[in-house]
């Protein structure tokens, strides 16, 4: 019996879909195609894989501390899947996260095969995708390193191509020749042209043991490295958190720079399975329109929007009523705080507009204004310099933390649920239409009691209303 463990490698950020994609809630989060979020749908694509032969073991989520709760509750939204979340103290990409995942996956014994695939890509025929992987783990079971290449249909200058031989053998794979880098345009012309290139999707398939031999060979000093910060790992429950100081150490690189490209010409053997799938890693606003349903001019809708005497544009508006007149080839996005306007064939460059942003010290580089807690979410409604309005809703069952805050009192008005108040050495319970007072610097904690969320309107006044004048004395969720 072969085991297998997917592996979902959930670290983005995914800037060149700002502003709907945020650094606190990166784009694989978000529902961009069908019902569930790009991360949900990878974790379905790597369990659906199925055979006699194969025994399917728990999904290992690499990603980050920020980011935990997110992929935690989406998680539990999918129900049959098993899974523990490997927590990366610091970003150091995808080759050490992956040596995560091979270091975790050892601990089963047998020398388990890794399926591993970005959170972040959308796939049109799940029944190809399925085909495509289950044909790539048999390849990998005699030590092969097997990668799934993508027919180009297109010059794209925003992929990696894989570069192989026209051979294919008896079990549908190619011999790998080389890889390229994100070509100029012309250099895709002839790519395209060639017949033997694909489009790199970063979805790989391999055996712990033949990862960790690759890295061994090519990065050893990684593989040492990263192997300290695991050895010195804590285990909570679900999460596994890698040694912070030992991690800090690990010099960041990509899995294809750090092993993949070599692989080629060396004892590494590297081979590819063709993927006709719908694949797109969905890397910029050009890519969504591209994917997306259109009408008869070209145009892709989402929202409340409208569009007249214009063609192949996109609207995707999340909060408010967007129209446009006599456009072509733009992308609009609207949310609660931003818009962006940019040319269609120019959305590789809104990581510029993040980059000035994040330079000028501006929140919504990171954050939305609807900011999601694992204890719930806040809404910031309105503020002015000496007050703030949030709408907050917590989860039924969930606590913030104990807190005080330095520079800021707190009104609380309920308008759903029951609220179970906190405050200094009493404790009470509020309910609709009910409210209460914080005091500065007074200690405090809002909790649900109850089975159905919780909603209060909280009025916050004082002379500094930052995110963090929050002082926190107990915790449920481990955040100092």
């Amino acid at each position: 019996m072969i085991k297998l463990v997917p592996v979902i490698m959930c670290g983005g950020s995914g800037t060149r879909l700002w502003p709907l994609s945020r650094t606190g809630f990166p784009k694989q989060f978000l529902v961009l195609s069908g019902q569930n979020s790009l991360f949900q749908q990878a974790v379905s694509r790597v369990n659906s894989i199925s055979g006699n032969e194969f025994q399917l073991n728990e999904t290992l989520i690499v990603t980050n501390e920020e980011h935990r709760f997110l992929a935690l509750d989406q998680l539990r939204e999918l129900k049959e899947v098993d899974a523990r979340l490997l927590l990366e103290p610091v970003a150091r990409n995808t080759a050490p996260a992956l040596t995560l995942a091979a270091l975790q996956a050892n601990l089963l014994g047998d020398d388990p095969i890794l399926v591993v695939t970005p959170a972040d890509q959308t796939v049109g025929d799940e029944s190809a995708m399925t085909a495509a992987l289950n044909q790539s783990v048999k390849a990998a079971v005699n030590g092969d390193v097997v990668i799934l290449g993508i027919a180009p249909d297109r010059p794209e200058t925003g992929y990696g191509y894989i570069h192989y031989d026209g051979n294919l053998g008896q079990s549908g794979k190619h011999n790998v020749l080389q890889f390229a880098e994100k070509p100029d345009l012309e250099t895709a012309v002839k790519y395209l042209s060639s017949g033997n290139y694909a489009w790199n999707s970063g979805m790989f398939v391999l055996r712990a043991s033949t990862w960790l031999k690759a890295l061994k060979k090519f990065r050893p000093d990684m593989l040492q490295t990263v192997s300290a910060a695991w050895n010195g790992r804590s285990d909570d429950e679900l999460f596994i958190r890698p040694d912070k100081a030992l991690f800090d150490k690990v010099v960041g690189e990509s899995v294809d720079y750090a092993v993949i490209e070599q692989c080629p010409g060396s004892e590494i053997n590297i081979s590819m399975i063709p993927l006709a799938a719908g694949w797109s890693d969905l890397g910029a606003w050009d890519a969504v329109w591209q994917t997306g349903e259109h009408d008869n001019d070209g145009n892709m809708l989402v929202g409340d929007a409208f569009l007249a005497d214009s063609s192949n544009t996109l609207i995707y508006a999340s909060n408010r009523l967007v129209t446009a007149v006599g456009v072509d080839d733009l992308v609009i996005v609207e949310t609660a705080d931003a818009v962006l306007v940019v040319d269609r064939k120019q959305s590789q460059q809104v990581k510029k507009v993040v980059a000035m942003l994040e330079k000028q010290g501006r929140a919504e580089h990171t954050l939305h204004r609807k900011v999601f807690r694992p204890w719930g979410w806040y809404d910031s409604i309105d503020e002015s310099d000496r007050f703030k309005v949030k709408r907050i809703q917590v989860k039924p069952g969930a606590s913030l933390s104990l807190q005080k805050h330095h520079h800021r009192a707190e009104h609380w008005i309920v308008v759903k649920g029951t609220a179970e108040v906190t405050c200094g050495d009493e404790i009470k319970l509020i309910t609709e239409n009910q409210s209460t007072y914080i005091p500065l610097g007074e200690v405090h904690r809002l909790s649900n009691p109850g089975v159905i969320p919780l909603e209060i309107i909280e009025v916050q006044s004082g002379s500094y209303l930052g995110e963090d004048d929050i002082v926190r004395l107990e915790d449920a969720f481990g955040r100092s």
